[in-house]
């Protein structure tokens, strides 16, 4: 039997030399459901807009584990007990946390899976994991889930000051370049600390909060909702469920044997069984995209429509308002292109289409990020700053869209 050396290391862009500290977290990172994340794109299709964007969520996972590891070491430093199992389990939980994305994520999952979101499906691949692994994972999904009797443990992996979030923010920023997004993850982890059993931030790292927040801010409208990706993805969202609802009315089309099922077959939550967890799988963003090259020549013009729409990066036009566009407006619309092209009113909505975008930079409603004074008290980091943007940026922005045809005008 041939010995191997578990303790690599990786040359990560962001962080310098990431390592991993132990077998079952190599043996976890060396499985096939870990490794489709090199195939999964952090940022679906971003790279139309930011041609660096195309870094994958193997990268993103394997930082968010790194970043843990500093967290952990912060934490024990200033006399927090963590015990080998819980440090161990919070690796595995972060390392883990997006395990479940399937290709350009948030497309499918308004598409060809119903009904369940990849947080869900993440769990179901570590519930996995933990049988295959003789229940070595136990701890961990209890963590992941909320349920672990130490409340800021689970905050480390979801709060909204989390370790995803961290190296997310770092992450796309560089390779998207948009230098507005880059965050001191270094100084925020030395910063933190642990009071009453939630974690805090000691009231000198503020400064590095607040920078946080508005990164996180600008990160929304500069990338993730930037409307030529946003658009990009409401047309992927659309070919997909095309190519379903044929499908489904037993038009044959040309792709791989993982997206054929997905494609064939309605899935829904409550048919996640293990057999179908594994057909999952398989699926990542190649299948997707080559199918597209594919069906680009289809006989259906809607599906080829849209196709050749990515990957000629020729896509509907988008316009952002601040105002609901009319419902006169989209009639009018459909008017315009149905003269130029025969399509029935379903046909239609999937060239034109409303909808609304939504950023929200801190939610004062959700479980806040606190800053411990000198005095030892702990405060809303929104009452605690100085700064009067923050309350601004508490509040949800919604802005509105329409999509159609560049041929067409509003009147």
């Amino acid at each position: 039997m041939i010995a191997t050396n578990k303790l690599k290391i990786f040359n990560d862009p962001i962080y310098g030399f990431i390592t991993i500290p132990n077998s079952l977290i190599y043996d976890l990172i060396q499985h096939p459901f870990f490794q489709r994340l090199r195939r999964i794109s952090q940022m679906g299709l971003s790279s139309l807009v930011y041609p660096g964007a195309n870094h994958t969520r193997f990268h993103h996972a394997l930082g968010c584990m790194h970043i843990m590891q500093s967290a952990i070491h912060t934490l024990k430093f200033k006399g927090i007990t963590i015990s080998e199992e819980e440090e161990n389990a919070l690796l595995i939980a972060i390392l883990l946390h997006d395990i479940g994305h399937g290709p350009y994520s948030h497309a499918m999952e308004h598409s060809i899976v119903e009904n369940i979101s990849h947080e869900a499906i993440s769990l179901l691949f570590m519930e996995e994991l933990n049988r295959q692994f003789s229940g070595k994972l136990t701890l961990a999904i209890k963590i992941f889930k909320g349920e672990y009797h130490r409340k800021f443990m689970y905050q480390l992996i979801s709060s909204q000051l989390d370790m995803d979030r961290m190296d997310y923010l770092k992450r796309d920023s560089f390779y998207s370049d948009v230098a507005e997004g880059n965050i001191n993850s270094e100084r925020l982890i030395q910063m933190m600390t642990v009071q009453d059993d939630v974690l805090v931030i000691e009231e000198k790292g503020i400064y590095s909060v607040e920078k946080f927040i508005v990164a996180r801010r600008l990160m929304y409208w500069q990338c993730y909702l930037h409307k030529t990706s946003v658009v990009a993805e409401l047309i992927l969202t659309k070919i997909l469920k095309r190519a379903k609802e044929l499908s489904l009315k037993g038009v044959f089309l040309e792709c791989s044997k993982p997206l054929k099922y997905f494609i064939d077959n309605r899935v829904e939550k409550e048919m996640f069984t293990t057999d179908l967890l594994k057909k999952f799988a398989l699926l990542d963003d190649y299948d997707v995209m080559s199918a597209i090259k594919e069906w680009q020549f289809s006989d259906d013009f809607v599906l080829k429509s849209l196709c050749s729409m990515i990957i000629n990066r020729d896509l509907l036009k988008i316009v952002i308002t601040e105002e609901k566009p009319s419902q006169e407006t989209i009639t009018s619309l459909k008017a315009q292109f149905n003269n130029q092209v025969q399509l029935t009113e379903k046909e239609l909505e999937y060239f034109i289409f409303k909808g609304k975008l939504k950023n929200q930079a801190y939610n004062k409603a959700s479980e806040p990020i606190r800053i411990l004074k000198k005095d030892k008290t702990i405060e809303d980091v929104v009452e605690a700053s100085d700064q009067l943007n923050l309350k601004a940026l508490s509040k949800p922005v919604t802005k509105y869209f329409i999509c159609y045809p560049k041929v067409l005008t509003i009147a």
